[in-house]
């Protein structure tokens, strides 16, 4: 039986607690919030009208086979703790002209809502795309994203399939991917959408993120009832019953990691160190590097951060007839990309998108806002929280009220104005998420979106690293399976 504390109560950290538990170990999770969750948010406003109830991270669960094997590893069903419900459409997306196009989980008849709302033309080209997808998903699934890849090196056995090499194409991006197979330019800004679920830009994403819509399309997305943040109670139910122990309220300041080997972990307030024979960090691959271990190292690539994102948390009156989830695209893409991510070589600092795509999530759930009206999440793609080019200072005064104006005013030009309809407002920028989950600069998903993320075994015999910063990256699936990477790699405490 191994000593083992994680460090960070969120999806990745508490997985990994449960299935290390699950096989024998002694656990213990510290958690400087003080509610376990990490990024998967919830915040709960009480209005006159009644309680409203918001997801303020994921809003979405896909591949739900990854959590089905998550809780039999530990000895439970998923059904017996989460109410998941399909969404169709997953998303609503709402282009310039003022097209719309519903996505749904089954590959022919997306193709044909293509084809009726662009033409057999887009149709045709999306479904040889389509194909293309496949081939990388298949090379994908079971080769990188399911076991450790700690460098380039690890993916050398897949380049003898000439086939998968050939779909993934190294070197290419994913907007080159798209104006390679697609002409109608709705489509291409469709695919484009989908580096933003990594934090990228899509001009540098790899071209293998065409996974991603793939997996989305083809296996569903899911709504839990009552809210996303009811993965993160039946998470910690499954650890409490498993014997972890969780203490939240305690920040954890130091991986004592002398010799190249952990030690244990140091604690805010408390003199003594906490030992340990592993430790598990579930905080930023940057923060792990840069202050939590005794000299900083390895920051090489992590400073390449992801976007961030600017939120609204409305209370609206009345029913607005939109989807679960809505697109609202602006005319011109790129400038919202340059405005997120600056560009120092060209002399674009990062600013505030002025005409920015627009996301709005409205979950019809009797359980998350009060009769007669509904609970709006909306998220603006942003630049990350800082002083830098490719930042933006979001606590400058007046700021932040200044753009939630400018958001709605977006929308009301776009066919939804719920300004009148407001029972209330609040905004979270970049600086909040940072200040509340850790995440450096309020960046969502670590680095910008590359294949090699950084690699869950640390540089030090005993740490590993486990999240949406590290291997494989962010997203509810991709956080279960580096838990389940890294549980495998440490091994059952009775091997």
């Amino acid at each position: 039986m191994a000593r083992i504390v994680v460090v960070g109560a969120g999806v990745g950290g508490l997985a990994t607690a449960a299935r290390l538990a699950a096989t024998g170990h002694e656990v213990t999770v510290f958690e400087r919030a003080d509610t376990v969750g990490g990024k998967l948010g919830r915040h709960v406003h009480d209005a006159p009208a009644g309680s409203f109830h918001f997801d303020t991270g994921p809003s979405l669960l896909t591949l739900p086979e990854v959590f089905h094997d998550l809780f039999e590893a530990t000895g439970a069903k998923l059904d017996e703790y989460l109410d998941l419900v399909p969404v169709d459409p997953i998303a609503r997306h709402v282009f310039p002209d003022g097209a719309t196009l519903d996505s749904c989980a089954d590959p022919a008849e997306f193709a044909a809502r293509v084809g009726a709302a662009f033409g057999d033309r887009a149709a045709a080209d999306w479904q040889r795309l389509w194909r293309r997808a496949a081939r990388v998903w298949d090379a994908s699934h079971s080769d990188v994203l399911r076991r450790a890849v700690d460098s380039p090196l690890d993916l050398a056995p897949l380049a003898w399939r000439l086939g998968d090499l050939a779909a993934i194409g190294p070197g290419r991006t994913l907007r080159g991917l798209g104006r390679r197979h697609l002409s109608d330019p709705r489509l291409r800004m469709l695919l484009d959408r989908y580096a933003t679920y990594t934090g990228a830009d899509p001009r540098r994403a790899p071209a293998a993120l065409v996974a991603v819509p793939y997996a989305e399309l083809t296996f569903g997305g899911w709504y839990l009832r009552g809210g996303l943040g009811t993965l993160a109670d039946a998470l910690l139910t499954r650890c409490l019953d498993l014997g972890v122990v969780v203490r939240t309220g305690t920040a954890v300041t130091r991986i004592d990691a002398a010799g190249g080997r952990v030690h244990g972990v140091r604690l805010a307030g408390v003199a003594a160190p906490v030992p340990a024979d592993v430790v598990v960090a579930n905080v930023d691959a940057l923060t792990v590097y840069r202050d939590l271990l005794p000299s900083p190292r390895r920051l090489a690539g992590l400073t390449d951060r992801s976007l961030a994102g600017f939120v609204l948390l409305l209370g609206v009156a009345g029913d607005t007839g939109l989807a679960h989830h809505n697109v609202f695209f602006p005319r011109d893409y790129d400038a919202e990309f340059d405005a997120v991510f600056g560009h120092p070589g060209r002399g674009i600092r990062a600013r505030p998108a002025p005409d920015p795509t627009v996301f709005v999530t409205v979950a019809d759930d009797p359980a998350v806002r009060p009769e007669g009206h509904e609970a709006w999440f909306v998220l603006v793609n942003a630049a990350r929280h800082g002083t830098a080019t490719g930042a933006v200072d979001w606590r400058r005064p007046g700021l932040a009220d200044a753009y939630a104006d400018r958001v709605l005013d977006v929308l009301a030009e776009r066919g939804v104005d719920v300004r009148d309809r407001l029972a209330f407002r609040e905004v979270r920028t970049p600086a909040d998420l940072d200040a509340t989950t850790g995440a450096p600069g309020g960046s969502i998903y670590g680095t910008a979106g590359g294949l090699l993320r950084p690699a869950n075994r640390g540089p030090a015999a005993g740490l590993w690293l486990v999240g949406g910063s590290s291997h494989p990256g962010g997203g509810l699936p991709m956080v279960t399976l580096s838990a389940q990477i890294v549980a495998n790699e440490i091994g059952p405490a009775w091997a």
